[in-house]
C-alpha cells in the first residue's frame, strides 16, 4: 500500500528519515499543506523563501509534489483516503503549534498511522535530560549532556529512495507563495549544500575569531535553510573538521539551537510569556510615547550608529547579524523600556529566518527573564558594542549612509552629521532606570 509523506520544515530530499520510512511501504506521494493561519503569521519574507523552496522541492521531484491550502486536520486525512494510504510520516513538529495541529490530524486520521520519524534538530527535543529526567534550565550543562547524546549519521535519502506517484487529481493544487520579494540568496536543497560547501570549506576555520563581526563575513548565512531544512544540521556537522576551534564553535550554536527548541518543548507558555515568571512584575513602558520611540527602532531613527544600522538591515534584507540582534534587543528592553513581546513580534514579520524557539528565546535572554542565572545587570552599551565589533565603522556606513563620511562614525564626540537624528535616550540615565525596574523584582 502506498504512504504519504507530508512536508513541512524538512523541504529536502537528502538526510530525510521520514522519507525513508515512507519508501518502505512501496509508493510514496509528497505533499505539502500551506496553513492559512502561518501563513497570515509569516513576514512576507519567510513566505518568498517558502515559496522558491517549494518550488524547487517539485523540480526536484519532476513536478509530483501535491502543495494545497487548508487545514491540515481536514486536508491530510482527505488525501490519505483519496489514494488509500496505509501510514502517513512526517518529521516530528516540538513547536506548541505543530505539536497541537499534529495531535487534530492523528485523530482525524483514525486508523492510519501518523508516523513520525527524525526531526529538524541534531538532538531532539525531550532526549536531554538531567539524571532524573528533568530538563535542563541552564545551556552550560545541557551542552555537556547533549556532546555526549550525540547524533546519528545523515539518513542515505535521495529523489532514488522512493517511487513518486503522482499527485493529479488528488486535491485541489494551489498557487505557491510569491510575494514578489528580493531575497538576496538562493532558496532549496540545492542552494542550502551549495552554500554551506563553500562555508565549511572556507569561513568555517575563521568562525571563532569573526563570527561576533557584523562588518566582515564571518558567519555561514545558513539560519533560514535550517529555519525550512533545506539543509539537516547533521549533514553540516558530517563536513566539519570538529578538531578545528571554528567547528567547535558553531557547534556550540547549533547546541543552542536544540537547546532553545527543547526549552520551547517543556515550556510551551514561554513562547509569548516570560519563562521565568519572576520577572511578569517588571515595569515596561507601554503608553504613546513608548509606541513613538518603538516606531524609531524599528525605523532604525534612534540616533545610535549600531542599533540603527541592524534595523535598517533589516528592515532591507531581511537579516541580521547575530551579535547586533543582541545589540538592538537589549537597546529596545533595557534603554527604551518597552516590552520584549513587541521586538520578537517585528523580528518574526521581518527576518527570512524566523524561527519561533530562537527567535522567542534569544530575545528573553536579552530581557532578562528566560534561562539564564543572572541577567538583570546585562545592558549593553550601544556605542562601546559598536566600536568593538565594528572598529572600523564599515558595518555602520553601509546602512547608514548619513555617516558615510563622518570622521567618528560611533559619534563618540562632536557634531553628528546632518539628517541623522539625535539620540532619542541617554544611555546612561537608562541604563540606571533599567537596572532599578530589575532590583525591584529581585530583591
Amino acid at each position: 500500500m502506498p504512504a504519504l509523506l507530508w512536508f513541512r520544515r524538512d523541504l529536502r530530499l537528502h538526510d530525510h528519515p521520514a522519507l525513508l520510512a515512507a519508501a518502505e511501504s512501496g509508493d510514496v506521494l509528497a505533499c505539502f499543506v500551506l496553513d492559512p493561519r502561518l501563513e497570515k503569521s509569516s513576514g512576507r519574507r519567510r513566505l518568498q523563501f517558502l515559496g522558491d523552496s517549494l518550488r524547487q522541492l517539485r523540480d526536484d521531484l519532476d513536478g509530483r509534489l501535491l502543495v494545497t491550502r487548508g487545514h491540515a486536520e481536514e486536508l491530510i486525512p482527505r488525501i490519505a483516503d483519496k489514494f488509500d494510504a496505509a501510514a502517513v510520516h512526517i518529521s516530528e513538529d516540538f513547536t506548541p503549534y505543530g505539536k497541537r495541529r499534529d495531535e487534530k490530524v492523528r485523530a482525524a486520521l483514525g486508523s492510519v498511522p501518523l508516523v513520525a520519524t527524525g526531526s529538524p534538530y541534531l538532538v531532539t527535543p525531550g532526549r536531554v535530560t538531567k539524571d532524573d529526567g528533568e530538563p535542563y534550565k541552564v545551556f552550560t550543562p545541557f551542552l555537556r549532556k547533549w556532546r555526549k547524546a550525540g547524533w546519528r549519521k545523515p539518513a542515505q535519502s535521495s529523489a532514488d529512495s522512493a517511487r513518486w506517484l503522482d499527485p493529479a487529481g488528488v486535491v485541489k493544487q494551489c498557487t505557491l507563495p510569491d510575494p514578489g520579494t528580493e531575497l538576496g540568496f538562493d532558496a532549496g536543497e540545492a542552494a542550502a549544500l551549495s552554500q554551506w560547501k563553500q562555508f565549511a570549506d572556507g569561513g568555517l576555520a575563521r568562525y571563532a575569531q569573526e563570527r561576533d563581526r557584523p562588518d566582515l563575513p564571518g558567519t555561514s548565512r545558513m539560519s533560514a535553510h535550517l529555519k525550512l531544512g533545506t539543509i539537516h544540521p547533521r549533514t553540516m556537522v558530517a563536513a566539519m573538521n570538529l578538531r578545528q576551534q571554528g567547528a567547535q564553535t558553531y557547534l556550540r550554536e547549533l547546541a543552542f539551537r536544540d537547546f532553545y527548541a527543547g526549552v520551547l518543548h517543556h515550556w510551551p507558555h514561554s513562547v509569548w510569556r516570560n519563562w521565568n515568571s519572576d520577572f511578569d512584575g517588571i515595569e515596561t513602558d507601554t503608553g504613546a510615547d513608548a509606541c513613538r520611540r518603538f516606531e524609531a527602532w524599528k525605523a532604525g531613527e534612534t540616533g545610535f550608529p549600531i542599533v540603527d544600522a541592524g534595523m535598517r538591515q533589516l528592515r532591507e534584507t531581511g537579516f541580521m547579524h547575530n551579535r547586533v540582534r543582541m545589540i538592538v534587543a537589549s537597546f529596545l528592553v533595557k534603554d527604551l523600556h518597552l516590552p520584549w513581546q513587541w521586538g520578537a513580534e517585528w523580528f518574526l514579520d521581518q527576518l527570512t529566518d524566523g524561527d519561533m524557539a530562537s527567535n522567542q528565546h534569544g530575545w528573553q535572554w536579552c530581557a532578562g527573564c528566560g534561562t539564564d542565572a543572572a541577567p538583570y545587570f546585562r545592558v549593553f552599551n550601544p556605542t562601546t558594542q559598536g566600536q568593538k565589533f565594528d572598529p572600523a565603522g564599515d558595518y555602520i556606513r553601509r546602512w547608514i549612509p548619513e555617516l558615510s563620511a563622518a570622521e567618528d562614525v560611533h559619534l563618540r564626540k562632536g557634531a553628528r552629521p546632518q539628517g541623522y537624528p539625535a539620540p532619542i535616550v541617554d544611555h546612561k540615565a537608562e541604563r540606571s532606570e533599567a537596572l532599578r525596574r530589575y532590583q525591584s523584582i529581585t530583591s
